[in-house]
């Protein structure tokens, strides 16, 4: 499927993610001290009221959003939780800057992969600026600092793989399960909370938050670990996945910058140069999405 103004408005609201996920580190450190499965586990009991709500909005019996092929199921708890419990080990296992770099292969990933869906053709700029997207982020993930991989941390390392090849299969496959309705997010929800809350009793201690750490794990459920669950299977169903590939390289960007903003971080020449590629990137891989009568690339 070409680029078209019919897709604009499906990636717009998909990239609404991307905007949410870029307060997941500030609103993750804002939560205090509670272990990430429990973290998880709360945030998506929080994400499943969405979807419980969408359900009575919608009316007749709530039951029948759950009546979804088992396809359908494995796809949606495979990509909610999958993701999360292979970041998790992956952090457990391996270096933070190493593990999340290699974790955020995922848009580059689901760039290179939307070429196997029907319809789809990869140009050379969608790949060029996925690529300087990604190396943008290394920047910030690294601090501009040098890697230093370790066959100690090869578990580590396998899960953060896992970790992108799980998120972006997730995104590239959901595509093929259009007619499925975006509601249906609200159930994978639940049962991502669900096992969550059971990986939380076998690995970590509970910890009740206090204060400002409650409201900071509200806006954790209601945004990126909530609502952003939503428009991204919207937007990858509907819209350009290409597009919403390359521009997922801005969450990390505006992460930082809002992390810099709140004095949590401070403002550095990489952060500038991570900036130029990011954004570089980003209108590089949207040149025919912005321009579709363009054809000479």
């Amino acid at each position: 499927m070409e680029p078209g103004q019919n897709q604009r408005q499906p990636t717009m609201i998909g990239f609404s993610a991307v905007l949410m996920w870029a307060t997941l580190a500030l609103l993750t450190d804002l939560s205090g001290t509670v272990p990430p499965f429990q973290l998880t586990a709360m945030a998506f009991t929080i994400a499943f009221f969405i979807g419980l709500a969408a359900w009575l909005r919608a009316g007749g019996n709530v039951l029948r959003h759950l009546r979804l092929p088992w396809r359908v199921w494995a796809l949606g708890i495979g990509g909610l939780f999958g993701y999360h419990f292979f970041y998790f080990m992956a952090l457990r296992h391996a270096p933070a800057v190493e593990a999340s770099l290699i974790a955020y292969l995922w848009p580059l990933l689901i760039v290179f992969f939307s070429a196997l869906l029907p319809g789809e053709r990869l140009r050379w700029f969608h790949g060029a600026g996925a690529i300087a997207g990604f190396l943008g982020a290394g920047l910030l993930v690294t601090k501009g600092q040098g890697l230093s991989f370790d066959a100690q941390y090869t578990t580590g390392y396998l899960a953060a793989l896992v970790c992108a090849l799980t998120w972006s299969g997730y995104s590239i496959l959901s595509r093929y399960f259009g007619a499925i309705p975006t509601n249906a997010v609200g159930g994978f929800c639940g049962a991502t909370a669900l096992l969550a809350w059971i990986c939380h009793g076998l690995f970590e201690p509970t910890v009740v938050p206090v204060g400002w750490e409650w409201v900071a794990i509200l806006a954790l459920g209601l945004g990126p670990v909530g609502l952003a669950f939503f428009t991204w299977d919207y937007g990858v169903k509907r819209g350009n996945i290409r597009v919403l590939g390359a521009l997922s390289y801005a969450a990390p960007l505006l992460s930082t910058l809002l992390l810099i903003g709140f004095g949590r971080a401070e403002a550095t020449a990489v952060v500038g140069l991570a900036c130029a590629l990011i954004v570089g990137g980003a209108v590089l891989a949207t040149l025919d999405f912005f321009r579709p009568q363009t054809d000479k690339f």
